[in-house]
């Protein structure tokens, strides 16, 4: 994510986790007593416990996307509309979109002092991809050459660096990959494609619990499953300077305690208000309240190893989508928070496309005859998986009588109490029948919302959907001699996923979020984050 994990796990990443586990706080405020420990000059915002150790190669989902690009910067990032903008890089070029040129802006330092280099580039990639160091995020290396030597299916390694990548100069490196690739440039915007210094090697375990990046913030302490703080970088070059003095990520245990601690003073700011507090945030919330659609889709994702849908035949789970009311439950349940999707795609990304499809639109008729042609849910019973902490229950509970009402099946919640458990039990293959995936752009080319979901291989298909023929299909898209060449290609790739269903695409996400008197501008990007770096304490 900009991982955000699917279910993601988000962005690249980037999973949309709406997620958050109670501390107390005060507000800071002129004439009122700061009991949340937070520093003068800070912002506190509600972000739950990453998953994994803040490592940019082994986070895909978005509590530890938000820590992570505080302390890193990769050599791009996107404006709002999803357009390149150089950070630590001067330039990325290609002649013929298989060998890559990156020249590093000079100057720029870790926040331990050590200068970034072409080198500090190159290590960490050939250390991310290397599959003895087992990071989520090793397959986005996949297209650079020599990745099958340090990164083989099965066994060990034959070589610990990755033949397509070269040090031209402190400045200058160079990426040649296995095939073209015109999109390339945009996957190098993602977090994992960031640089590590060199004290990283000596122990990549500790350095997780306390990192050292070259971003705009440094990392201060971690109390686990309560908080993350990180202070402004006084030294940072990038374009995206703190204008404060530090960040608090806050972790709560649900939307709704967060929520009353904005309205009380005693947080500053909510990514995403739960669907009890909808209602009445605008109200309450006054010019603190956000709404603002962004690159991201909400699905239910089969699990294709589980009794439910193993074998299953699509008409199934065609049928299934076609029982959801989509237009009712986004317009009561989510307070009209949400727009129904009618692709897998958000509308942000480049290639997004109206598929012509009645497969996304309610009909209980319809839906009770794919299910019955395609020989049924075995059992006539399905589960939901969701987090409890990040305000699922409601919508999962109107899907669930949804399903039940138009086709007779049986629908239940499966309720996990935090999002990294979530992602657990999907990553270790543990889903009863279905997740909940929400999916937030890492890159806003469809593209990321394919292929990292759906190809045989993608770390982030944890619903196990494998097909020889779409697989193949990505690979010849891949192959184009131009980005939208590229774009088009999977844009048949998407149409082909409409027949297999590897997902139920629900709705396209709004940030529905918001924050109290004591900050101001506060502005989303493209990816739904809220730029925490342009964000004044008044």
């Amino acid at each position: 994510m900009r991982g955000a994990k699917s279910a993601k796990w988000v962005a690249g990443a980037i999973v949309v986790a709406l997620a958050a586990t109670a501390c107390g706080g005060g507000s800071g405020d002129e004439g009122k007593k700061n009991t949340s420990g937070k520093p003068a000059g800070y912002v506190s915002i509600d972000v739950g416990e990453p998953q994994k150790p803040l490592i940019p190669a082994d986070t895909n989902e978005s509590n530890g996307s938000y820590v992570i690009q505080a302390l890193f910067t990769q050599l791009l990032d996107f404006d709002n509309k999803g357009e390149i903008v150089y950070t630590n890089a001067e330039s990325v070029t290609t002649e013929d979109s298989k060998t890559w040129t990156v020249k590093l802006k000079a100057g720029w330092k870790f926040h331990n002092g050590e200068a970034v280099t072409a080198q500090s580039y190159v290590d960490a990639w050939n250390w991310y991809a290397n599959v003895k160091n087992n990071q989520q995020n090793a397959f986005w290396f996949g297209d650079i050459a020599g990745y099958d030597d340090v990164h083989p299916e099965k066994g060990d390694p034959k070589a610990d660096k990755m033949s397509g990548l070269k040090v031209v100069d402190d400045t200058t490196f160079t990426i040649e990959l296995k095939d073209k690739v015109p999109y390339f440039n945009y996957k190098l915007g993602y977090a994992t494609f960031a640089p590590l210094p060199k004290v990283f090697y000596d122990d990549p375990k500790a350095f997780g619990q306390k990192p050292v990046g070259n971003g705009p913030y440094k990392f201060e302490k971690w109390t686990h499953k309560k908080l993350i703080q990180v202070a402004a970088n006084p030294d940072y070059k990038g374009p995206n300077k703190a204008a404060n003095k530090g960040i608090q990520f806050k972790n709560y245990a649900t939307l709704e305690a967060a929520y009353q601690d904005v309205v009380s003073g005693n947080l500053d700011i909510i990514r995403q208000v739960g669907p009890t507090d909808l209602p009445k945030y605008k109200q309450d919330l006054g010019d603190g309240a956000i709404e603002q659609p962004y690159a991201a889709i909400q699905s239910l994702v089969p699990a294709f190893y589980s009794k439910t849908f193993k074998d299953i035949d699509p008409k199934v789970i065609q049928g299934l989508s076609m029982a959801i009311d989509r237009n009712t439950i986004t317009k009561t349940v989510l307070n009209n928070t949400r727009t129904p999707a009618t692709s897998f795609t958000p509308p942000q990304v480049k290639g997004n496309q109206d598929l012509g499809t009645d497969i996304f639109t309610y009909n209980p008729e319809k839906a009770k005859k794919l299910i019955q042609e395609g020989g049924g849910v075995p059992d006539n019973k399905l589960f939901i998986q969701y987090n409890t902490d990040g305000g699922h229950k409601e919508w999962v509970t109107a899907v669930c009588e949804s399903i039940r009402k138009a086709t007779g099946v049986d629908c239940v919640g499966d309720a996990k109490p935090d999002f990294p458990t979530d992602l657990e039990a999907r990553d270790n293959d543990q889903v009863k029948s279905m997740y909940r995936g929400g999916w937030v752009a890492d890159y806003p080319v469809n593209v990321n919302f394919i292929k990292e979901l759906y190809h045989t291989n993608a770390e982030s298909n944890n619903g196990r959907f494998s097909n020889k023929e779409i697989d193949k299909m990505m690979a010849e898209a891949d192959k184009a001699n131009s980005l939208e060449e590229a774009v088009k290609g999977y844009q048949e790739v998407e149409k082909k996923l409409l027949e297999e269903m590897p997902a139920i695409p629900l709705w396209y996400y709004r940030i529905n979020g918001g924050h109290g008197e004591g900050v101001d501008n506060v502005a989303v990007d493209f990816h739904g984050d809220l730029e925490l770096t342009g964000v004044t304490v008044k």
